[in-house]
């Protein structure tokens, strides 16, 4: 594989993880912190970090647009939970492991 297929392969597997998280909105980001140490917001950071490596200047929200796919703000008023005690003790277990 030649440096521009991999970039365009890799291209290809974020559209895909997005399209996943798209249409997966009932996994809550606590759950994707708890069992993989990422979520979307995590994602959108990457993402501006990427821009920013190409000399493109996004900030924080635009960022989380290109990932969630709306404005955060709608995105949290339709889709996000309160995190139940339950996903904030596991989250809360997770973090003091890694320690």
């Amino acid at each position: 594989m030649n440096p521009q297929q991999k970039l365009a392969t890799e291209a290809s597997a974020f559209r895909e993880l997005l399209k996943h998280l798209d249409a997966n909105k009932d996994v809550q980001n606590i759950d994707l912190m708890i069992l993989a140490d990422f979520c979307r917001n995590c994602l959108s950071k990457w993402y501006m970090a990427g821009a920013k490596d190409q000399g493109i200047e996004i900030d924080y929200d635009q960022a989380r647009e290109a990932v969630y796919g709306m404005p955060y703000s709608e995105w949290k008023g339709n889709h996000q939970l309160a995190a139940t005690p339950e996903q904030m003790a596991a989250f809360e277990a997770r973090q003091a492991a890694q320690k």
